[in-house]
């Protein structure tokens, strides 16, 4: 008599030797239309996402013009967006497992994983080490003064020698900044949630996957930049749509570059 695993029983893999392979532009294609497909499978867990998402970036922008509140809010925001991220894995996961869809097994994904919470806590440092920076670097550059209205900044940030230095400085160490935070991140969230690891562990496996290949994958995260920066445009309204799809395809890139372990 065999022993059928459940769902749940068969939905965290036990520890083995992860192996990361190299990938190709043929992978992320794949995985492309992977990520359409699970998103034409199950739209509406993608649109409740990718809705909600929107309505966190739809309050930032106003908390910034209203209350001023862009520091604070957009901290909160980059905390929620890997738990969001993590329910569209749930959905790729369960739908190529073979697994039935339901949100109660969607949301226990989000909310009983600690150890993606903390990772979420990484993605948040770095942005609040990102914005600590600014803070420091604007006054060293610009002095101390105050700029009336943002145009006048604007002005001094691109037609004065200072300004030009600061957006020169500020640009690199932002760009380090994003690529130490995606060499970190770039499997770390679906690691955790399809296998029983550290966050450490996960941080180490994900660093391995771009350095064995750096070039797909620094293309692949500036897909992402490019296309999440376009979304944004029309007030937020395309990210309900590529948000779970850049989700679901996101899982498909995992288990290219995540070798399963044996069954």
């Amino acid at each position: 008599m065999t022993t059928r695993l459940t769902p749940s029983a068969a939905g965290i893999r036990r520890t083995y030797p992860i192996v990361v392979r190299a990938i190709r532009v043929a992978d992320i294609n794949e995985a492309w239309a992977q990520g359409l497909r699970d998103f034409r499978a199950a739209p509406s867990y993608g649109l409740v996402f990718g809705a909600f998402y929107t309505a966190g970036g739809i309050f930032i922008v106003l908390g910034v013009a209203a209350l001023g509140l862009g520091y604070p809010l957009a901290a909160a925001f980059a905390l929620i967006g890997p738990f969001a991220a993590i329910g569209l894995y749930e959905v790729s996961r369960r739908l190529e497992a073979g697994f039935a869809l339901s949100w109660h097994a969607v949301l226990d994904a989000i909310f009983k994983r600690g150890r993606v919470a903390w990772m979420g806590l990484v993605t948040v440092l770095f942005f609040i080490m990102w914005i600590y920076l600014v803070l420091l670097l604007v006054p060293l550059f610009l002095g101390t003064r105050s700029f009336p209205t943002f145009d006048d900044f604007l002005v001094a940030l691109t037609m004065t020698h200072e300004g030009r230095l600061l957006l020169l400085l500020g640009n690199a160490i932002g760009a380090l900044l994003s690529i130490a935070l995606f060499s970190l991140t770039f499997v770390s969230f679906p690691l955790l949630l399809d296998r029983d690891v550290g966050v450490v562990t996960a941080m180490i496996t994900s660093a391995r996957a771009v350095a064995a290949s750096p070039v797909v994958a620094i293309g692949w995260a500036i897909i992402v930049v490019l296309l999440l920066i376009v979304a944004c445009l029309p007030f937020f309204l395309g990210v309900l749509v590529v948000l779970p799809v850049l989700g679901h395809t996101t899982w498909h890139l995992y288990r290219k570059i995540v070798v399963s372990p044996p069954t």
